[in-house]
C-alpha cells in the first residue's frame, strides 16, 4: 500500500471515529479499496478542437474558471475502460457518424467482463448512425447505445450483467443504463459480504427500503425466512425482479414504495393497490431485522421511527453527516454493536459507512 493512499484512509478512520465517538460504538472496521483501477463507471466529455478530439474533464482555477484537462488515461477507471478508451477515440476520429459532435461518452464496466457505452450527441441522430455503431460494437466486442435529443439507439442491451461474489457463492445482477450501481465493486462485495455477517442467522423476516437493483437484498435473502423489499424507482424494481429470477431465489417479495409510502402502508394509514396486484400480504410478515440503505438526504422522521420497533437495524450510509443525525433518533432505543467503513471512493472526502443497531 503507497504512503499516499494510506494517509488518505488513515484521515477517513480518523474524522469517522471522532464523528462517531458519543454513540460509543465498537472499533471501526475499514475495508480498503484497491488504490488504481477501482471504478467501474467513468463519464467524460469529448471535447472538439479543429483537427483533434480527446476525453476531457474540467476542473476550476483559482479565479473559479473551468480548465479543460485532457484525458488520456483514467486510472480511477477499471483497467477495461482504460484500454477501450483509446480504441473508441481512433473510431470517432475515423469516421463522421460517430465523431461529429459527439458531447459525451459514458462507460460502464463489470468484473465480469461486460462493457456498455453510451455515446451522447449534440446532434440529431438518425438510422444513418446505427449500421456504424454496430460494426464498432461487435469489432470491440461492446454495448453501445447512442443518444441525442428526444431520440435513442441502443445496439443489442441497454444493460450489462455484473457477477459478485459473497463469501463461495456468485450472484448475477442487471445493471442498467443510467440507473444506481455502486461504482467500486470490489469493495460492493466487501460491503455485501459484511451485511451478511451482521444480520447473522434468523428464523424470521427482513423488511429491506431503498433496495435499488436487489444489490444486498439477494445474498441477505439467504439469512432469512423471507424478504420484503421496497424501492420506487420503475426501472430498479424491474431489475430487482429479474436479478431474483435469474439468481433462482424464491424467498423475496419486491414493493413499489417508497419508505414514506411502507411507513404509510404498514401503520395502515393509506392502502396501496400497488401491494395488492404484487400479491403482497403484510400482515403475513415476521420483521425483525431492517436493512436501510438510503440517498444522501439519509431517512425521514415517520421512516426512523418505524425503524425503532424492529430488534435490529441493518444501516449503509452513502453520507456519514445524515446517518449522524439519524442516529441522534435511533441511539434512543438502540445501541450500535458493528461499525464500519467502506472505502468506496479513494482519494475524494466521500465515505460509505455501516452500522449494525440493536434494541437495548
Amino acid at each position: 500500500m503507497t504512503s499516499s493512499y494510506q494517509q488518505q484512509l488513515d484521515a477517513k478512520v480518523e474524522r469517522i471515529s471522532a464523528q462517531f465517538a458519543e454513540f460509543n460504538p465498537p472499533a471501526l472496521e475499514v475495508f480498503e479499496s484497491p488504490e488504481n483501477y477501482y471504478r467501474m463507471r467513468a463519464e467524460f466529455r469529448i471535447w472538439h478542437t479543429e483537427d483533434d478530439l480527446f476525453y476531457a474533464m474540467f476542473e476550476r482555477d483559482a479565479d473559479n474558471n473551468k480548465k479543460v484537462i485532457r484525458i488520456d488515461e483514467f486510472p480511477v477507471a477499471d483497467k477495461s475502460i482504460n484500454a477501450l478508451m483509446p480504441k473508441l477515440l481512433s473510431a470517432f476520429k475515423a469516421d463522421s457518424l460517430l465523431g461529429a459532435r459527439l458531447f459525451e461518452v459514458h462507460f460502464l464496466a463489470t468484473l465480469k467482463g461486460e462493457m456498455l457505452v453510451s455515446l451522447i450527441y449534440h446532434r440529431h441522430l438518425d438510422e444513418s448512425w446505427e449500421p456504424a455503431a454496430k460494426a464498432l460494437a461487435e469489432q470491440l466486442n461492446i454495448k453501445l447505445i447512442g443518444r441525442s435529443r428526444g431520440k435513442k439507439f441502443v445496439v443489442s442491451d441497454e444493460y450489462v450483467v455484473e457477477e459478485l461474489q459473497v463469501f463461495d457463492t456468485k450472484y448475477q445482477y442487471q445493471q442498467i443504463e443510467s440507473s444506481f450501481t455502486q461504482p467500486n465493486a470490489e469493495v460492493c462485495q466487501k460491503m455485501l459480504e459484511w451485511a451478511c455477517t451482521a444480520a447473522t442467522q434468523s428464523d424470521k423476516d427482513l423488511l429491506e427500503l431503498y433496495c435499488g437493483n436487489g444489490n444486498f437484498t439477494l445474498p441477505l435473502s439467504t439469512k432469512f425466512r423471507r424478504v420484503l423489499a421496497t424501492e420506487l424507482a420503475k426501472s430498479s424494481v424491474y431489475a430487482a425482479q429479474w436479478n431474483i429470477e435469474k439468481n433462482n431465489i424464491d424467498n423475496i417479495q419486491v414493493a413499489r414504495l417508497s419508505a414514506e409510502e411502507f411507513t404509510q402502508a404498514y401503520n395502515g394509514e393509506r392502502e396501496f393497490r400497488r401491494l395488492q396486484e404484487a400479491n403482497i400480504d403484510l400482515t403475513s410478515y415476521e420483521f425483525d431485522t431492517v436493512f436501510v440503505d438510503p440517498p444522501r438526504a439519509g431517512i425521514d422522521d415517520a421512516t426512523l421511527k418505524l425503524l425503532q420497533r424492529f430488534e435490529r437495524i441493518l444501516y449503509i450510509s452513502c453520507n456519514p453527516d445524515t446517518l449522524y443525525d439519524n442516529l441522534q433518533t435511533l441511539s434512543q432505543t438502540h445501541k450500535i454493536t458493528k461499525f464500519a467503513m467502506f472505502d468506496q471512493f479513494p482519494y475524494t472526502h466521500h465515505v460509505e459507512s455501516g452500522v449494525l443497531l440493536e434494541k437495548i
